[in-house]
């Protein structure tokens, strides 16, 4: 039986974070209810050296700066150089030049085992026509499955388009995970702490394209759990943070709401 919970929550997997400041506080506390341990280390003074004695690296262009794109690019090398697995979530590309231009600085010197973003931000890094609004996705013309099969081909990494459905690739495998309520979206940084969950899971599972499809049919079975007592979005977070902290393998697993294409 698959237990990446149970591995996760044994081995305490060091995550290194370069985040968005709006999620920052979320994204650590997620990082912890899953059971891994969570670090924020900005300064490139030592970002290297925090990267180094990490499990995963996860980093957010929410609230990206110059000296912040330096800070990932330092810590990236460091990962790579030890085969550590690196996360970006493209948050906001499509919304501004300088937006897209340090998300391919990012990917143009590293190299990034796990690309995630919303549909419109994943279409646009692939080339594609499509729209954002700030940091949400508006429209895409292509097909998602699509765009996710092949922007991972051609970049050799597992690609994460979330949505309403999760859509996820190595540019083999394609996996769509259905669990998730739409709750979810009434909070805001979902989405990163979902950046975060991918890291914990990567971080035990060498297997990337797995360990993200089981991360995000964790969060959204914790999601799901969390609607049933929640009457709006201050009770739905509180319950979210506890059903994560409850989960089990066992639980979970009999939830699982995934197709394989």
């Amino acid at each position: 039986m698959n237990l990446p919970l149970k591995t996760i929550r044994d081995t305490k997997p060091l995550v290194h974070h370069i985040t968005n400041w709006v999620t920052i506080y979320d994204c650590a506390n997620m990082t912890r209810a899953f059971g891994a341990l969570p670090v924020m280390a900005h300064d490139p003074e030592e970002a290297a050296d925090m990267t180094g004695i990490a499990s995963a690296l996860v980093l957010n262009i929410g609230t990206l700066t110059k000296e912040l794109i330096d800070a990932m690019i330092i810590s990236a090398t460091a990962a790579n150089e030890k085969n550590i697995p690196v996360v970006l979530d493209a948050v906001g590309v499509g919304a501004t030049k300088f937006r897209d231009d340090m998300a391919a600085k990012i990917l143009d010197s590293v190299r990034i085992d796990i690309i995630k973003g919303n549909y419109s931000e994943i279409a646009k890094l692939a080339g594609e026509n499509a729209q954002t609004r700030g940091v949400e996705a508006m429209s895409i013309e292509a097909d998602p499955r699509k765009v996710a099969k092949e922007f991972a081909a051609s970049r050799s990494c597992v690609v994460v388009m979330t949505g309403a459905e999760d859509i996820i690739s190595d540019g083999q495998k394609t996996y769509v995970v259905k669990n998730g309520h739409e709750s979810m979206g009434l909070i805001v940084g979902t989405g990163c702490m979902a950046a975060s969950v991918i890291g914990s899971f990567a971080a035990v599972n060498e297997d990337y394209c797995d360990a993200a499809k089981d991360a995000l049919c964790y969060f959204g079975i914790a999601g799901e759990l969390a609607s049933v007592n929640s009457v709006g979005p201050g009770t739905f977070k509180m319950n979210f943070y506890d059903e994560v902290f409850n989960l089990s393998d066992e639980k979970t697993q009999s939830m699982v709401n995934v197709e394989e294409c």
